[in-house]
């Protein structure tokens, strides 16, 4: 027995809380040794910070060392898709190189490898066309038929429709439109074309003005005049003739409808689409 357990024992009063605080003191340091402390570092001091509670003052919060933190790779970059084109481009490279393998070295090989790869790609345009088909019969809107017929049928029925129209554009022209026709005594074509003009202008109504660009008369058209600048003052430079020329009395504008000998109605089919039709609407 030690001398603290010693004194503990003797019975007055006085020695009493001595003793007791002995023991605590005596356990408290048996607890916080110092070979406790060298084994635990990071262990704080049972007296003062687990009785006394005296905090981070007395190091009893030890801060703890700090982790190395490794900065994350660099993830890889992503590798883009190869694209539509580059595939295209790719196909038809190979295509290019087995030909051209196959003509320099005609083996069986060579041969047989490039009709493999042609028949493959052969396959893959038939497929593209027949699923282009598919899709244009089962959207009205992609399907010009219904813009302008190839069937027999479907063709007549719109030529009838189309002459239809035709008739009554051409029919409406004589309160705003005249013709002027650009002729010549010695040009032989304007003796074919001559009569054809006044045969569609009789036909609708139109009215004519012959103008003779060397003065000679005219057979179909007696009523003439003899070209005075009217060709030069309608913008036109061509010195060809026959001309026509479809004259808007509203907007004082010369619209040139041909040269040279015109059937009668390729005639009307162009004033017709002159007039009446918008560009990039009637193809």
């Amino acid at each position: 027995m030690t001398t603290s357990h010693r004194r503990c024992t003797d019975p007055s009063a006085v020695f009493a809380s001595a003793c007791l605080a002995l023991v605590l003191l005596g356990a408290t340091a048996a607890a916080a040794s110092p070979q406790a402390l060298i084994d635990d570092p990071s262990r704080p001091d049972a007296f003062y910070c687990e009785q006394r509670k005296l905090g981070t003052w007395f190091y009893c919060s030890r801060p703890r060392p700090k982790e190395d933190v490794k900065p994350p790779l660099p993830s890889a970059s992503p590798v883009p898709a190869e694209t539509a084109t580059q595939r295209m481009e790719k196909i038809t490279a190979e295509l290019r190189e087995l030909k051209a393998r196959a003509i320099l070295d005609p083996s069986p090989e060579n041969i047989t490898a490039y009709i493999r790869f042609q028949r493959e790609q052969l396959d893959r345009s038939s497929l593209f066309s027949d699923v282009w088909q598919r899709a244009i019969w089962q959207d009205p809107d992609l399907d010009y038929t219904q813009l302008r017929p190839v069937s027999t049928l479907g063709k007549r029925q719109w030529l009838d429709q189309r002459k239809l129209d035709r008739d009554a554009v051409l029919n409406s022209l004589k309160d705003r439109y005249g013709l002027f026709y650009f002729f010549a005594q010695g040009c032989a074509p304007c003796g074919i074309m001559s009569p054809i003009l006044k045969s569609v202008a009789d036909s609708h109504r139109i009215p004519v003005m012959a103008v003779s660009t060397d003065g000679g008369p005219s057979d179909v058209f007696p009523r003439y005049v003899v070209d005075s600048g009217q060709r030069e003052r309608m913008g036109l430079d061509s010195k060809v003739t026959p001309a026509i020329v479809l004259f808007d009395s509203r907007t004082r504008r010369a619209i040139p409808i041909g040269y040279g000998v015109l059937a009668a109605d390729e005639l009307m089919d162009r004033i017709f689409t002159l007039v009446a039709t918008e560009a990039g609407r009637d193809y």
